[in-house]
């Protein structure tokens, strides 16, 4: 049986996104391991974390709930979210509570499109709560319908429909809470950057909050510092967006 309880720990909290790639100028084992202590430390209801090595390590040592992922680039797509249902079930070993999925309308590099993937694992699964990473209202909208349990714009800015974002569209996210949040979880993730950000988000109906970049990612905070201050004269958003 789902422990839908578990939701229930993450109410209104922040949920802290602790991951590292192989070619980050901050990539470590041990690095990824102490942002996720001290996200326990600061008080969040939550961990977001990628990959099976880094999920069982944070795992044993950090007593929050956790959503896992997997990001495995191909470049016929730009599908990399837990792409695949062996991606999935590595995830779910590792230990994860929730397993994040692409549940996008694009097309995998099998050929089919993201969303697909969600009723594959939900029956191969069928302990995990699944948390649905969409781009779009409508693509929230299949996914609850789908059956999934959580649900956020995570890819907002990551698909070719929406790249040309800056900001979070929080009519979007406010419509989805609104309309789709008496049948799933409503997270907010994606280019939120300070305290104030995420509790408009709350305000508008989100039932928690994730944030990544501008906590656990200092590379990027300090690239954010550079463009920004040289009049914009380079894209820091490439490097966030860039694939690894």
């Amino acid at each position: 049986m789902k422990n839908k309880a578990l939701l229930e720990k993450l109410k209104g909290g922040l949920i802290v996104s602790c991951q590292v790639q192989p070619d980050d100028p901050v990539y470590s084992m041990d690095f990824v391991l102490k942002m996720a202590k001290a996200a326990q430390w600061a008080g969040a209801a939550g961990i977001r974390a990628n990959s099976p090595d880094q999920i069982k390590m944070i795992k044993e040592q950090v007593d929050l709930p956790l959503i896992g992922l997997y990001k495995i680039w191909h470049e016929d797509t730009d599908v990399f979210i837990t792409p695949t249902l062996d991606a999935a079930k590595q995830v779910w070993e590792a230990g994860a509570d929730i397993i994040a999925l692409d549940c996008t309308d694009q097309i995998t590099h099998e050929g089919r499109p993201a969303w697909e993937l969600l009723p594959i694992v939900q029956k191969e699964i069928p302990d995990a709560l699944i948390f649905a990473d969409v781009s779009t209202y409508d693509e929230a909208k299949r996914a609850v319908k789908m059956g999934a349990d959580v649900v956020g714009p995570t890819l907002y800015g990551y698909t070719e429909a929406t790249k040309h974002i800056e900001e979070p569209n929080l009519r979007e996210f406010a419509r989805m809470c609104r309309d789709l949040g008496d049948k799933a979880f409503i997270i907010m993730e994606g280019h939120i950057y300070t305290p104030e950000d995420a509790i408009k988000c709350l305000y508008l109906g989100a039932d928690a909050v994730v944030v990544g970049s501008a906590i656990t990612r200092p590379h990027l905070i300090a690239k954010r510092f550079v463009d920004l201050m040289g009049g914009l004269q380079d894209n820091w958003r490439d490097a966030e967006r860039s694939k690894h």
